[in-house]
C-alpha cells in the first residue's frame, strides 16, 4: 500500500484480502455475518478462487461468496476454466486431503485434539495466517473471536494449542502425549485419592473425640490410630458388660411390665367405672328435688280445693249451694266433685312421699359410691406411677443398653475408617509414584525433542540479530513453564513492538525450518499489517530484507510470504514481482472496488 495512501489505508480490503486467501486454503468463515450478507447482496453469483500448487501438482480451488454456486477444488485445473466452465461442485475435502497426506498430518492424529487430518491442516492454518486482531502479542494467539473464522483454534485451551504446535514442529512425541494423558488421569486420581484420605481422617478424628466423651476417658490420653481403637473397644465392652450384670439383679417388675400394666389398666376402668356412675347419680338427684318441689307446690292448691268442695258456692252468684238448693236457684245447678278432689289431693301426697323416698336412697347410692371410689383411685394413681417408674427405669436401661451398643459399634466403625485411610493413602502414595516416573519419562521425551527447539532458538536468534542489531539475542525455550521467547538488548526487553516483533520472528524462524523440511509445515506464512505503531521503521523495514535474502538462499522459490502493511516496505521491494496489490480508501481502490 502506498505511504501517502496509508492514512486512509484501513478499511482497504487488506484484512479481508487475507481471509479470503485463508478461505480458499481451507478455512470455514471470512468474515462476519454482516459483512457476508452484504458481499453476497453486492455478489449474489460471486466467488474467489485461487491456484495453489500441493507437492508440485496445482490445484484450482473456488468457493463461494455470493448465494447461487457451492465449492470445488480441481486437481491440475485451471482457475479461469473452474470460475467459468461451472463444472459440478464437490466440495473442496480432496484438495484438503491432499494437503493433509503431503505434510503427514495422519502421524499427528494421537497428539493434535482434531479428528481428521484435514482439520489438523485447518488448525496449522490458524497458526499460518494469524488475526491481524490478535495483534502479533502472543506466541499462541492465533484466531480472535472478532474474525468470525470458525476456526477450530478457539475451541482449544491452551496447554491444546501448545501441544499443536510442538507437534507440527516435530517436538512432541505420540507416546509423550499419551503419557501425558495418563498423567493428568493419574493426577486427577491422585487428587481424589488425597481428598478421600482426608475426609476419612477428618471423620475419623470427630468419631474418636466422640467416643472419648461418651466413655468418659481423656482424649489426651489417647493415641491416634489402632491404638485408640484398642483402648475404646475395651471401654465400650466393659460398659456393656456391667450393664448385663446390672440386669442380672434387676427389678422383676421390670421383667413383669406387661401384668403390671394390665393391673394399671384394669383399675383405670374401674375408677371410670364408678366415676361414670357418680356422675349419673349426681346427675338425676337435682332432677328429683325439683320433682318434689313441683309436687309440694301443688298440694295446697289441692287442699284448698278440697275444704271448698265440702262447703261449695256458687260460682256464678256466689250464694251457698245449700241454701241454693233449699230454695232453689236459677242460675246453677252443677256442684263440685269432691270425692274426686280428695282423690287428687291423697295422689300429690303419695307421689311426694314416693319421690323423697328416691331422693334419700340416691344420696345414700352418692355416698356408698364416694366412699367405694376414693380408694380405689388411690389405688390405681399408685398403680399408674409405679408404671410410669417401671416404664422410665426400662427405657433408661434400653436407651444404656443401646448407647453402649452403639459405641461398640462406633469403635467398629472408626476402626474401618482408619483402615480404608491407610489403604487410600497408600494408594494415592503408590499413584504419586507412578506420576513421577511419568514424569520422568516425558522429561526424556523433551530432552529428546529439545533439538528441535535448539534449532528454533538458533533460527531465531539469528533473525533477531539481523533485524535489531549484533547486539541483541533471541531465544525460545520450552520448560515446565511453557513457551516463551525473549529478546535481550541490554537486558530482557518487554513491549509491545518488542512482543509483536518476538512472534514474527517466531513465524519466520519456523517457515526457515519448514524450508529445510524439518515440520510438518509448508514454507507459507501471512502476516497481516505485523507493524506495532511503536516498532522502528528500520527494524520494521529489515524484516523485510531478511526475507528477501531468505528468497536468494535457494535455487528456486522455497517459501511464500505474504504480508499486507500501512505502512511503506523498503523502496527496494515496492515493485514486482514483490508488490503484487496496493489498495486505497477510496471506493474505486477497495478490494472489491466499491463501498459495501
Amino acid at each position: 500500500m502506498d505511504g501517502h495512501a496509508s492514512v486512509i489505508g484501513h478499511g482497504s480490503g487488506k484484512t479481508l484480502f487475507c481471509r479470503l486467501l485463508r478461505y480458499c486454503l481451507g478455512e470455514d468463515g471470512f468474515a462476519a455475518d454482516e459483512q457476508r450478507g452484504a458481499i453476497a447482496h453486492a455478489f449474489p453469483n460471486g466467488s474467489v478462487g485461487a491456484e495453489v500448487v500441493v507437492d508440485g501438482v496445482p490445484w484450482a480451488v473456488v468457493r463461494s461468496i455470493g448465494m447461487g454456486r457451492g465449492h470445488l477444488a480441481v486437481r491440475d485445473g485451471d482457475l479461469d476454466e473452474a470460475v467459468n466452465d461451472s463444472p459440478e461442485a464437490e466440495g473442496v475435502e480432496p484438495f484438503l486431503d491432499a494437503i493433509a497426506a503431503t505434510f503427514r498430518f495422519e502421524k499427528l492424529a494421537a497428539v493434535v485434539p482434531e479428528d481428521q487430518p484435514r482439520d489438523i491442516w485447518r488448525l496449522a492454518l490458524a497458526w499460518l495466517s494469524r488475526d491481524q486482531e490478535c495483534r502479533f502479542d502472543k506466541l499462541l494467539d492465533w484466531r480472535s473471536p472478532d474474525s468470525h473464522s470458525g476456526s477450530a483454534a478457539r475451541s482449544l485451551s491452551v496447554p491444546q494449542i501448545r501441544d499443536a504446535l510442538r507437534a507440527l514442529i516435530g517436538a512432541i512425541d505420540p507416546a509423550e502425549y499419551a503419557l501425558r494423558g495418563e498423567i493428568a488421569r493419574l493426577e486427577a486420581e491422585h487428587n481424589e485419592a488425597k481428598k478421600e484420605a482426608g475426609r476419612r481422617v477428618s471423620e475419623a478424628r470427630r468419631l474418636q473425640s466422640s467416643l472419648s466423651e461418651e466413655l468418659e476417658l481423656n482424649p489426651e490420653s489417647l493415641v491416634a490410630g489402632p491404638m485408640a481403637v484398642e483402648v475404646l473397644r475395651e471401654a465400650a465392652t466393659t460398659r456393656l458388660d456391667r450393664l448385663g450384670e446390672a440386669e442380672d439383679g434387676s427389678d422383676a417388675a421390670v421383667t413383669d411390665l406387661g401384668a403390671l400394666r394390665s393391673e394399671s389398666y384394669a383399675a383405670r376402668q374401674r375408677v371410670e367405672e364408678l366415676q361414670n356412675r357418680l356422675s349419673g347419680v349426681q346427675a338425676r338427684i337435682p332432677e328429683i328435688e325439683a320433682l318434689i318441689a313441683r309436687i309440694r307446690g301443688e298440694i295446697p292448691g289441692a287442699s284448698a280445693r278440697a275444704r271448698g268442695a265440702a262447703h261449695p258456692v256458687c260460682p256464678v252468684c256466689e250464694v251457698p249451694v245449700d241454701l241454693a238448693l233449699a230454695e232453689g236457684c236459677k242460675l246453677s245447678h252443677r256442684l263440685p266433685d269432691l270425692a274426686d278432689m280428695n282423690r287428687r289431693l291423697d295422689q300429690l301426697q303419695q307421689d311426694a312421699e314416693r319421690e323423697r323416698q328416691r331422693l334419700d336412697q340416691h344420696r345414700e347410692q352418692e355416698q356408698r359410691i364416694v366412699l367405694e371410689l376414693n380408694p380405689v383411685r388411690e389405688r390405681a394413681d399408685k398403680l399408674h406411677q409405679r408404671l410410669r417408674s417401671v416404664e422410665l427405669m426400662r427405657d433408661t436401661r434400653s436407651e444404656a443398653w443401646f448407647r453402649a451398643r452403639r459405641c461398640i459399634e462406633d469403635v467398629d466403625r472408626l476402626d474401618r475408617l482408619l483402615a480404608e485411610h491407610e489403604s487410600i493413602q497408600s494408594r494415592a502414595d503408590v499413584m504419586e509414584g507412578e506420576i513421577q516416573a511419568r514424569r520422568d519419562r516425558v522429561g526424556a521425551f523433551r530432552d529428546a525433542q529439545a533439538g528441535v527447539f535448539d534449532e528454533l532458538s538458533r533460527t531465531f536468534d539469528g533473525i533477531i540479530r539481523t533485524v535489531v542489531g549484533m547486539n541483541a539475542s533471541g531465544r525460545v525455550a520450552f520448560d515446565g513453564h511453557g513457551l516463551r521467547s525473549s529478546v535481550v538488548l541490554g537486558g530482557e526487553r518487554s513491549t509491545a513492538a518488542i512482543d509483536s516483533l518476538k512472534v514474527i520472528a517466531f513465524d519466520l524462524a519456523v517457515m526457515q525450518m519448514s524450508i529445510e523440511g524439518l515440520t510438518h509445515l509448508p514454507a507459507f506464512l501471512i502476516h497481516d499489517s505485523p507493524r506495532e505503531a511503536d516498532l522502528g521503521l528500520g527494524v520494521y523495514h529489515r524484516l523485510f530484507h531478511f526475507v528477501r535474502d531468505l528468497e536468494d538462499g535457494g535455487d528456486g522459490p522455497s517459501f511464500q510470504y505474504i504480508v499486507t502493511t500501512t505502512t511503506s516496505p523498503p523502496s527496494a521491494l515496492r515493485m514486482d514481482p514483490w508488490l503484487v496489490e496496493t489498495l486505497g480508501g477510496a471506493a474505486e481502490d477497495r478490494l472489491l472496488r466499491r463501498d459495501l
